[in-house]
């Protein structure tokens, strides 16, 4: 990990969502680097309030390197943790190779370790970029089998638009109040991340189920088949009151975490994608049960 840091013509500055400028840095740089624009999150209740970021500016005030930390308390086998994230790592092409990113992942443990968080994950396309910090990969499981028969909703559900102010409210009061969807792996708060991922997947639809006091995200493809992301509620919904709903029948269902709480069991898979769940700390830790996190969860 040892390396020289080259910085010339750059600026170290952190814990700058604070300042609009530097806000407007970072969402350009997610958009140049990942074509990801998150400057929706700021109509959304903005990024979450616990998030310090790490960054390298140029002399006009652009980023040429960016690692944002931030609270994220999971839950695993049953137990709560006092956890933080890393995300929105990203260094401009002009600027890689002169230890910009090992210096703003050494800052960014170093402050976790100061807040005392006991644990630290992110999500990356690069494990071995991680591992000698100590992070190592957490193998990550859908369910899928076949749906339960629906049961008959006392009201339908309807969609949601988080981007419209009444549904917004709505959705953040939800979110507050969650419940992990799961006791194997799952966060426990999330609402930034929900949110903005709601915006970045068209695909997404985010309905409400009056009666249960429940937000579900979910998919159905061109097959059939439906996929659950998440269930935002205090007291998590049986699968089949979910479909009955929803107004759905599908043939197959999978889930995208742990469904111990839906009434349901589907058979594990392994979740196969383009990046990996990687956890420091915890020693050696795994959860029980093959799960993984929501969807909308990941950032």
């Amino acid at each position: 990990m040892a390396g020289r840091l080259d910085s010339a013509g750059l600026t170290f500055r952190q814990d700058y969502f604070g300042d609009p400028a530097g806000w407007a840095a970072l969402v350009r740089l997610l958009q140049d680097i990942f074509g990801i624009d998150i400057g929706p999150l700021q109509q959304l209740g903005g990024p979450d309030p616990s998030s310090i970021p790490f960054g390298w500016f140029d002399a006009e005030g652009e980023l040429a390197a960016n690692l944002t930390a931030f609270a994220l308390p999971f839950v695993i086998n049953g137990r709560i943790v006092h956890a933080a994230g890393l995300q929105s790592g990203a260094v401009r092409p002009p600027w890689r190779g002169r230890g910009l990113y090992r210096d703003l992942t050494v800052k960014a443990l170093d402050w976790c370790e100061r807040q005392g968080f006991e644990a630290v994950i992110l999500y990356t396309d690069k494990p071995s970029l991680y591992e000698p910090y100590g992070f190592r990969a957490i193998a990550l499981h859908r369910y899928a089998g076949a749906a339960p028969a629906p049961s008959t909703p006392v009201a339908p559900a309807r969609l949601l638009a988080p981007a419209k102010a009444d549904d917004l409210v709505l959705l953040q009061s939800l979110l507050k109040g969650r419940s992990p969807v799961s006791t194997s792996l799952a966060v426990t708060v999330n609402a930034a991340m929900f949110l903005i991922n709601t915006q970045l997947d068209p695909d997404i639809r985010v309905s409400f189920l009056e009666d249960r006091q429940a937000a579900i995200a979910w998919k159905i493809d061109e097959a059939g088949r439906f996929s659950l992301l998440d269930v935002v509620a205090a007291e998590m919904p049986p699968l089949a009151a979910i479909l009955g709903g929803l107004a759905i029948a599908p043939a197959a269902v999978e889930v995208l975490f742990r469904p111990d709480k839906l009434g349901w069991a589907g058979v594990p898979q392994p979740f196969e994608s383009g990046t990996r769940l990687m956890l420091r700390g915890l020693g050696d830790a795994i959860p029980d049960f093959p799960a993984m996190l929501s969807p909308m969860a990941d950032f």
